[in-house]
């Protein structure tokens, strides 16, 4: 059993996949400001839930911001390298990766081979990314998995003209003051997130297939809005937040042969 251990800004996923590289199970749980301790609070509950020995782990890879505070024995790697690593899991013809996380977002370009050649990322500012919606979602009194779902219903276009988080927030207690809908608004933050994710991918030059993962993949509003700015569907793998933990345990195989192991060598 291989394990990928995804520390981001917002929340920590852990992945275990066997040497067939099959997903065994995941968990998602809400990132601490102990790193160690959210990793270690992960891997505990997947195994108590499954039934699984941490002892039964062959290798650990661990990603994300927090990757180096998981423990002495695992091996760490860039999210850019595990986010492409994973995505063409799902998607095997992928060039081009979407990721909004927490604060910041990226676009990855990414070969035949699953590695990355080239990424675009911006982290200036927390607009655009998942940080941003969860305040958006705090001022509307809504929760953010509950905004793909209200924008379906907005009747007007608002936009958005603050680039900034904090003056995003009092133009939105404005919009709401102005009394327009709670869905009309969502949909104005989903615009302005998605001009600000378009100008990313714009300077990456847009593949044929993108695949997008990270949190904010599973708003469905704002993917779909997103889709019609660039003009081409969006791809979603069924669980986008675990894909960088997905990546990092792909990465734990490939290490593990590197230093010697052999799959299939033993039985766990």
């Amino acid at each position: 059993m291989f394990a990928g251990i995804d520390i981001g800004s917002s929340s920590t996923n852990v992945v275990f996949i066997n040497s067939e590289k099959e997903i065994i199970c995941y968990e998602v749980i809400p990132t601490s400001p102990n790193h160690k301790e959210s990793a270690q609070k992960a891997i505990s509950s997947l195994c108590e839930k499954n039934n699984l020995l941490e002892s039964d782990i062959t290798y650990i890879v661990s990603t994300g911001y927090g990757r180096k505070n998981v423990n002495e024995t695992a091996k760490d790697v860039t999210e850019i390298s595990c986010h492409a690593k994973g995505a063409i899991y799902f998607y095997p013809q992928v060039r081009t990766v979407l990721d909004i996380g927490g604060q910041d977002s990226k676009v990855i370009k990414v070969n035949e081979h699953g590695r990355a050649e080239d990424f675009i990322m911006n982290e200036k500012c927390a607009a655009g990314t998942g940080r941003f919606l969860e305040a958006m979602a705090r001022i509307l009194n809504v929760r953010v998995d509950q905004m793909g779902k209200l924008s379906a219903h907005a009747t007007k276009e608002i936009k958005l003209s603050s680039v900034c988080t904090v003056f995003a927030e009092s133009e939105v207690i404005s919009k709401i003051a102005e009394e327009n809908t709670i869905e009309d608004i969502i949909d104005g933050i989903h615009d302005s997130v998605c001009c600000r994710t378009v100008a990313l991918l714009e300077k990456a030059k847009i593949d044929p297939l993108v695949v997008m993962t990270g949190g904010v993949a599973q708003n469905t509003g704002l993917v779909c809005k997103l889709e019609k700015y660039i003009g081409q569907k969006i791809y979603v793998p069924p669980e986008p937040q675990i894909v960088g933990a997905l990546g990092a345990a792909l990465i734990a195989i490939e290490e593990y042969e590197k230093k010697g192991g052999f799959i299939g060598s033993e039985t766990k």
